[in-house]
């Protein structure tokens, strides 16, 4: 019987030029990149409103991150990784490549680009005003329609101003290598960020974004009224503008969301918040925010009005912090929502 060796060979030689290669990734790795590893532990004790059940209140998460950078073919690449919850998981990634006075390239799976990295810049002590209401999906008046997901991210300053511009094609998902995502025509925007110094306006920060998504169909007529069922094109616009003066922060934003589509609701939304350091380690801040959605089926407009108060105690690398949030007409709709949290970290 002739026995057949040309599947086990292959594989042998499969193994040993794989083997070779990890070999010689390892040593490029090696010699080319420095690799640093942090993390945090957070314990939370979490109160939601009464319509809602608490159960065990009490949570916990880890994250640990991963940041490498090293010289490729004259250029600084770095890339990061965060995996929470536990290692396996991937929760955000950014490959970047540094290209000196033309800016930095990014590809983004999470971390944070363009006008989603703007989305809210009033000040608080601890969590945003609208952190842990209505569930996972709420984001009520926060711009970005690139968002961070699949997308590419482009830097640079110029006389003081930052350009920080995202791109995705397709629909805003993180894909696993050689993967590909659902539907979606792909959306653009940008956020331009300074400072008052070049005005002689000390304490000031201020910035400004504008983006589309496409989302193919809808729209409306000359009128205003929708046209189709289309899922329609989303323009969103936001400005914020913070002072600083002592140990006191205050600061507004204006975002305005006009979202395509039948049935879709364009959102106008102001928001303000003011933060105060008390001393070097505690710090306190309320905010409120009112996002208009018009657009409403038998309805002119509904008001959503949100408020929140937050305290924050540092000592070393062991913070704890609190917040009390609640929201009326969330979402446009008649209901309401409230939670509680208190949190305590460590950062190694």
């Amino acid at each position: 019987m002739k026995t057949i060796t040309k599947g086990k060979n292959m594989n042998n030689f499969k193994k040993v030029g794989l083997t070779a290669l990890a070999g010689s990734l390892a040593a490029i790795s090696a010699h080319a990149a420095e690799m640093s590893v942090s993390g945090a532990s957070v314990l939370t004790y979490t109160s939601e409103d009464e319509r809602e059940v608490t159960g065990n209140p009490m949570g916990m998460k880890t994250n640990l991150s991963f940041t490498a950078s090293g010289d490729v073919n004259g250029y600084t690449v770095s890339y990061m990784q965060t995996s929470a919850d536990q290692f396996a998981g991937m929760s955000s990634a950014r490959l970047s490549v540094d290209l000196g006075d033309m800016g930095t390239l990014a590809f983004d799976q999470g971390s944070g680009s363009g006008l989603a990295n703007i989305d809210d810049k009033t000040p608080t002590a601890a969590e945003e005003i609208w952190d842990g209401l209505g569930g996972a999906t709420y984001k009520s008046g926060r711009v970005g329609t690139a968002g961070s997901s699949g997308v590419f991210n482009y830097v640079k300053t110029f006389g003081g101003v930052k350009l920080d511009a995202a791109y995705r094609k397709g629909s805003g998902t993180s894909n696993s290598d050689g993967s590909t995502s659902g539907a979606g025509d792909g959306a653009a925007d940008f956020a331009l960020t300074g400072s008052g110094d070049a005005f002689g306006l000390a304490g000031v920060a201020w910035g400004l974004g504008y983006g589309e998504s496409l989302g193919g169909g809808g729209g409306k007529d000359l009128a205003g009224a929708n046209v189709d069922a289309g899922t329609g094109d989303t323009v969103d616009m936001t400005f914020f503008t913070n002072y600083t003066i002592g140990a006191a922060t205050l600061g507004a934003q204006v975002s305005d969301q006009e979202k395509g589509g039948l049935g879709a609701k364009d959102q106008e939304t102001i928001a303000w918040g003011t933060a105060y350091n008390i001393n070097e380690n505690l710090s306190v801040s309320y905010g409120e925010r009112t996002t208009v959605y018009s657009r409403i089926a038998g309805l002119k407009s509904i008001k959503e009005k949100t408020e929140g108060f937050a305290a924050a105690y540092t000592m070393g690398s062991m913070k704890i912090a609190g917040n009390r949030n609640s929201v009326d007409n969330i979402g446009g709709a008649t209901t309401s929502d409230s939670m509680t949290e208190i949190a305590v970290s460590f950062a190694f």
